[in-house]
């Protein structure tokens, strides 16, 4: 119609001044006409749109009478089972204990005599032969609307034989002595409960940009480069570096994925999130809530590169789990604000395909910590002098307060990680090797979309230099220099010198 209009518009042009002037009218009249057509063909493309819509949705609702899924919901899932042969080494220590006196005599000084709460451990090995678990993963997403999708994860992990997570719980790592965390539920085998994992809210294409904002409990573990070695499949763009953060968390993010040419598949984003909520203010509560932030840059994310760098900071990181924690009697309630810590890092993944009989992939990560403490501690009754009353020790994050000088003991500390790797596939057989682990996969024809079996046989050695792995109470000390004697070492977790792991899987995906 608009070609139409203009061709009229340029004859007109060429008709002579009184013959334009008479036919002006008449003129004014076709394009009044044309006008009306092109409104009615306008409403004509937009019913058209509007029955194909129809058509759709009665298409998925007759595909749903009929036994299959609709178009706009998505089901799948996974299903683990895992043998663990596991075995460590304790080194000799003080443990922390209420009920136990040790007393050092002429200390602080000469006549005097301290008492702590406290006992020698003589160095042991702990092991489980055989540890046998089931996990179960159920993947839900749907379509609401035409840029809105929610997703949703389903897990339960469940140990043979038991239905808490006593087997692994021991006194070594706190998110197991003092947990589970909130952020680990689902991911430490316990009872046969299907909790939610995952489950968010994504609108995409905001305002026709690429833009999105996605909110609730985030896709925030199994990030690359561990995927590699659970054999599955690159988050996208909700996930997180896995060295920076393996812990799932409530929160929210936004983004963007700009179209550049030279930097194929980048995207930028915000992250927010709450890993502990404080509860009602009162005189008696003076705690604040524990916050996330974090700024992700992703230069490059193609099949064959993946190039990703994240800073982020945790707010008033609290001194116990939420729900507090029962300790060898005691029961301890979170108490403290202790202060803030600061990451940044990245990783990079590379790929080389039809490298020999497969493909190649190396990846490299790293980060960096700091923290920044203040002069909240975590109080512990622990010893006292010729019998008066017991001091507290306290312990900060990552620092010990020293009882005898308390409130000047303040010590920021920095830590950094390093994880590299590659993973070799052979496309012939489905075999894929590592450096710590490899997979065989079974080469049958799948029938559900991602359907895919495959068992996988490892191994793990752990060494560990320092005190409080996976622990932000207290200060690290050097393993190798604890013994059963000197009470100014005391531990609250027993110090785990070294631990070897042999594991078999047999997964399945659909």
């Amino acid at each position: 119609m608009r070609v139409l209009f203009a061709v009229m518009l340029s004859l007109s042009l060429l008709l002579p001044l009184p013959v334009f002037a008479a036919d002006q009218s008449e003129l004014m009249k076709k394009i009044e006409e044309l006008s009306m057509e092109l409104e009615s063909l306008k409403k004509q493309v937009s019913e058209v749109k509007k029955d194909v819509k129809e058509e759709k949705a009665m298409a998925a609702e007759k595909k749903q009478e009929k036994g299959g899924m609709p178009s706009w919901l998505e089901i799948g899932g996974d299903y683990r089972f895992r043998v663990d042969s596991m075995r460590g080494k304790v080194h000799d220590y003080m443990q922390y204990n209420p009920n136990a006196l040790y007393s050092v005599p002429n200390f602080p000084g000469p006549g005097m005599t301290a008492g702590f709460l406290t006992q020698g451990v003589p160095g042991y090995t702990v092991k489980n032969e055989t540890l046998i678990t089931n996990r179960f993963g159920l993947n839900v997403r749907a379509n609401a609307t035409e840029d809105v999708t929610v997703k949703a994860r389903l897990l339960m992990y469940k140990i043979w034989g038991h239905e808490t997570e006593n087997p692994v719980a021991g006194n070594f790592f706190a998110d197991r002595a003092f947990g589970p965390f909130d952020g680990v539920i689902g991911h430490v085998p316990s009872d046969n409960a299907l909790r939610v994992d995952q489950a968010y809210a994504t609108w995409s294409n905001i305002g026709g940009a690429p833009v999105w904002f996605s909110v609730g409990r985030r896709p925030s573990t199994g990030g690359v480069p561990t995927n590699l070695r659970q054999n599955t499949e690159k988050i996208g763009n909700a996930g997180i570096p896995g060295l920076l953060v393996d812990y799932a968390f409530d929160g929210l993010t936004i983004g963007a994925a700009p179209d550049i040419n030279a930097l194929p598949g980048a995207y930028a984003k915000l992250c927010y999130g709450r890993g502990f909520d404080s509860g009602f203010n009162t005189p008696m509560n003076k705690l604040k809530d524990t916050d996330f932030l974090g700024i992700q840059l992703v230069p490059v994310d193609t099949d064959n590169l993946h190039a990703e760098l994240q800073w982020q900071r945790g707010f008033n990181i609290f001194n116990v789990p939420s729900d507090g924690v029962n300790f060898m009697g005691m029961q301890l309630p979170v108490t403290q604000n202790m202060g803030d810590i600061d990451w940044i890092g990245g990783v990079v993944l590379g790929r080389l395909p039809k490298l020999g009989a497969g493909d190649l992939t190396l990846f490299g990560s790293a980060t960096y910590s700091n923290t920044s403490p203040n002069s909240n501690t975590f109080a512990l009754p622990f010893f006292n002098v010729n019998g008066s009353p017991f001091n507290n020790a306290g312990f900060g994050l990552l620092y010990d307060d020293d009882p005898m000088t308390p409130g000047v003991d303040t010590k920021s500390h920095s830590g950094y990680a390093v994880y590299i790797g590659g993973r070799y596939d052979l496309e012939k057989t489905g075999t894929k090797i590592g450096p710590e682990y490899n997979h065989q996969e079974i080469r049958q024809k799948a029938i559900s979309k991602k359907g895919k079996a495959f068992v996988r046989l490892g191994y793990q050695h752990y060494d560990f230099q320092y005190t409080g792995s996976n622990n932000w109470v207290g200060e690290p000390k050097k393993i190798s220099d604890l013994n059963t004697m000197d009470p100014s070492k005391t531990q609250l977790l027993a110090p785990l010198k070294n631990a070897d792991n042999i594991y078999f899987t047999f997964d399945v995906t659909f």
